[in-house]
């Protein structure tokens, strides 16, 4: 029997008692659930979902039948699309949806843009808790309104793929992150100067690198860099500043080149290699110790500013003849403690590889002019890297009879699966990381005031909007207005005491009941802290698959306070 009607929806009882709204079509009306019995219905259909995906999207809120389901069934976070807000009042004025709205596991999304909701999922779903996420179809409702869902679907299986890489580097690296980061925390106030370094040294470096620049070359370690050589020591005889990938560093050092900045953001011990393939002369692989215990050899004419990310091997902060300045990238720890111990820099890393980093810093140095070099992100003539990068002596030393150099370098060549070639004359070859790290740079480099130049190569080309970039004069007061006050400057705070508290801070957390419902149950200062912990937690549930989501929760908690703990 019909209950009312409106503009969009008509209203009837079920036979079970549920009203369920019938969509008002020209060529009649069509319930957007069973006239039986729809809860039934939605039930069947809730436990067919695997019990693993615990982020569900419901497309089309209906009688709320779906989301009301799943919220009684599983412990799934509950997200409901729909679209046209008189529509959705039209329901809301003649359904009860009061069970739905109360439970703080439930979010309704009326209207929302592709940006928003990718924005939504990227804040709101984490792998770690969740487990898997499903878009589950109202299908009368989708096929009413067919293209905003669809637009809505592309826009949801975009999130994932971000989601998913972030969480895919976060279950491989999220331990030595978080090891790294609290280690670099305890020691970053009282870094030890080096033999050959001192106070006014340190402060000197960091005077001379946060001061603006107008040319910046940036030095990347492709194979074109063998070629390059020539123009970037002209360069650096007319003045211009040059930033170094730490990669590229050994090939400058080589070449009697001194880079003005160093920049490092991998969180492995291999970062070590490109310092030390710089300062040994003799090209053997030592213990840590040995290495630091020995005079700079190519001992530069100053100290070399290192610009760490915070995330960093600690050993690199302590390599003679360079002074460390620390960086916050995406970590939400290394932001966490920027924000409450001590201001750092703040660089971008999405693009996810080390050149795309050193045009992040010469963003922040207000470069007007930037000159890339050795960027070929690709593999040119079989070749991997510039000669005198670390890949040499790092293979050299491990050849044996079965294993020659050249199979190692074959080996490391072959590594990834080539894409195919863009064209008959390419002489380089691609994968897909180095194509998406060109894209991301190509991306970032549209944005930038800076006149952005490359040098010629032999590499995959990049391209972007030059005509566009031309017509902006470089304005660094935009960034400036962007960023917080972030000069190097000695510690205020006692960076253990921040320790001491953020271990307290993890430690009273409120034991998981509901993992999904989780985050909701913390106030803001908890939610902060638990965020913190979510790449260790990728890492963990790596490790561990077989842990529910409460016990993943109260073993991560456990294992960060013990790793403070070590470190204090």
């Amino acid at each position: 029997m019909a209950a009312e009607s409106g503009k969009y929806y008509s209203f009837s009882k079920s036979r079970s008692g549920g009203i369920v709204p019938a969509l008002i079509l020209p060529q009649g009306e069509q319930p957007l659930h069973s006239m039986i019995d729809p809860k039934r219905e939605a039930q069947r259909l809730v436990s067919t979902i695997n019990k693993d995906t615990r982020f569900l999207i419901f497309l089309g809120l209906g009688g709320g039948f779906l989301p009301e389901a799943a919220l009684e069934l599983t412990d799934a976070y509950v997200i409901v699309i729909d679209y046209n807000s008189e529509s959705v009042a039209e329901l809301f004025a003649n359904i009860d949806y009061s069970k739905l709205s109360a439970n703080n596991r439930f979010k309704l999304l009326i209207d929302p843009n592709n940006e928003e909701l990718k924005t939504f999922i990227l804040e709101n779903y984490k792998p770690a808790l969740h487990g898997g996420i499903q878009a589950i179809p109202l299908r009368t409702r989708v096929d009413n309104c067919k293209s905003e869902f669809d637009s809505a679907v592309s826009a949801i299986h975009e999130a994932i793929d971000l989601v998913s890489g972030d969480y895919t580097v976060q279950a491989h690296f999220g331990k030595r992150w978080f090891s790294n980061i609290i280690k670099n925390i305890k020691s970053i106030n009282n870094n030890q100067l080096t033999n050959n370094e001192t106070a006014k040294d340190r402060k000197l470096a960091a005077k001379r690198l946060f001061t603006p620049k107008n040319t910046i070359a940036v030095v990347a370690a492709g194979p074109s860099l063998d070629t390059q050589i020539t123009e970037i020591a002209e360069l650096k005889k007319n003045g211009a500043f040059i930033i170094s990938a730490d990669t590229a560093f050994p090939v400058l050092a080589h070449n009697k080149i001194e880079a003005d900045a160093v920049v490092s953001i991998d969180c492995q011990h291999i970062s070590y290699f490109h310092l030390f393939t710089a300062i040994n002369s003799k090209r053997a692989i030592v213990s840590e110790t040995s290495a630091l215990d020995e005079s700079f050899k190519a001992k530069p004419s100053r100290v070399i500013p290192l610009i760490l990310d915070i995330a960093s091997p600690p050993m690199l902060s302590r390599f003679p003849g360079f002074t460390p300045v620390f960086f916050s990238s995406g970590h939400p720890l290394a932001r966490y403690f920027s924000d409450g111990c001590e201001c750092l820099p703040v660089l971008d890393t999405s693009g996810g590889n080390v050149t795309y980093a050193c045009l992040s810093l010469a963003e922040y140095l207000e470069a007007k002019e930037i000159i890339f070099f050795g960027a070929d992100f690709s593999y040119v003539n079989s070749q991997t890297y510039a000669r005198g990068t670390y890949v040499y002596p790092y293979f050299e030393k491990r050849q044996n009879r079965l294993s020659p150099l050249e199979a190692q370098l074959s080996k490391f060549l072959y590594r990834s699966p080539f894409l195919p070639h863009e064209n008959e004359n390419q002489n380089y070859h691609e994968t897909t990381s180095l194509r998406f790290y060109r894209k991301k740079l190509e991306e970032k480099a549209k944005t930038m005031k800076a006149k952005i130049k490359f040098a010629k190569g032999l590499g995959a080309q990049i391209s972007f909007n030059k005509e566009q970039l031309s017509e902006n004069s470089y304005q660094g007061s935009e960034i400036r207005e962007q960023r917080t006050e972030n000069k190097i400057q000695p510690a205020e705070k006692n960076h253990s005491k921040f320790l001491e508290q953020y271990r307290d801070d993890i430690h009273a957390l409120p034991p998981a009941e509901n993992a999904c419902g989780y985050l909701n149950k913390l106030d803001q200062k908890e939610k902060r802290i638990f965020t913190t912990l979510l790449p260790y937690m990728a890492a963990v549930k790596k490790r561990k698959p077989e842990l529910s989501s409460k016990e993943l929760i109260e073993e991560v908690k456990r294992e960060c306070v013990k790793e403070i703990e070590k470190a204090l």
